[in-house]
């Protein structure tokens, strides 16, 4: 995948770990969300209720996905990102493609009349979750970072928070605005205060989209994002027999499958 740029939020370019960017889902399994993460050799996924995607540490590597085999069990149905190629015996459910970009000019802010979302709002989230379809949100991933809120007499009406944190990034996402609130810069103002927490602790702001959720894209583009990279999306169903995936080869699994929508930030404003 072609890389239209290489620079940091603070215009220093990129450091040679960068390579974690293309593999982020792994990197922060591997790294700060070990904690959060099932793994077996080179397979890792988020455990239940957190977020709906396993890793590979090579998706190219047939042992890797050996291992994921082994992680998941025979006939299990899981998300992975990114992926080129499907390995024969692996059934591919649905793909679609997401992008990646990195904050190279984005103002960071905190939101004063922002508050921080836990566990007991979780119920209220979901329903925001529900009505604005920001991408996978689960019961239990507000747990994989800070989350950010904007109530309107008291109702939760915007939100943006924190998801993947590998080694020197922080992922935004969850970016949503309920439909009668949007127009009046919420999503904006919160993408720019959780930036501000990440910036504080040292780490770069990233994020993904849809590659089709053109809206969004041109509003992070308006905030300082910079499009990094494109990629693939596979919904996957595991071999049905146990050790199957012993067995596997690599091989490029044709186009025409359900489309499946990217882990990505939603652009209500």
């Amino acid at each position: 995948m072609a890389h239209p740029t290489d620079v940091r939020g603070s215009g220093v370019p990129l450091l040679p770990g960068v390579s974690a960017l293309d593999n982020a889902v792994w990197a922060a399994l591997d790294g700060p969300h070990a904690h959060l993460a099932d793994r077996h050799g080179r397979a890792a996924r988020y455990r239940p209720q957190t977020y709906a995607f396993a890793a590979l540490a090579d998706p190219a590597d047939p042992a890797a996905w050996v291992d994921l085999h082994t992680l998941v069990g025979p006939g299990t149905t899981v998300r992975v990102k990114p992926v080129e190629r499907v390995p024969d015996g692996w059934e591919v459910l649905g793909e679609g493609e997401g992008v990646q970009l990195v904050d190279t000019a984005l103002r960071a802010e905190p939101a004063p009349e922002a508050v921080r979302l836990g566990p007991d709002d979780v119920p209220e989230i979901l329903d925001l979750v529900a009505r604005t379809r920001p991408g996978p949100f689960l019961r239990r991933t507000v747990g994989m970072g800070t989350y950010l809120g904007i109530r309107h007499q008291g109702r939760l009406v915007a939100m943006a928070g924190e998801r993947l944190r590998l080694p020197g990034w922080t992922e935004i996402s969850a970016v949503c605005t309920d439909p009668a609130h949007r127009g009046r810069g919420l999503a904006t103002r919160l993408v720019r205060a959780v930036a501000a927490g990440v910036r504080d602790r040292g780490d770069t702001p990233f994020l993904h989209a849809a590659a089709g959720n053109t809206p969004a894209i041109r509003l992070y583009e308006s905030l300082g994002f910079t499009l990094r990279r494109r990629s693939r999306i596979v919904q996957v169903r595991s071999p049905g027999t146990t050790g199957a995936g012993r067995a596997l080869g690599v091989m490029t699994r044709s186009a025409g499958r359900t489309p499946v929508r990217p882990a990505a930030a939603d652009g209500g404003r």
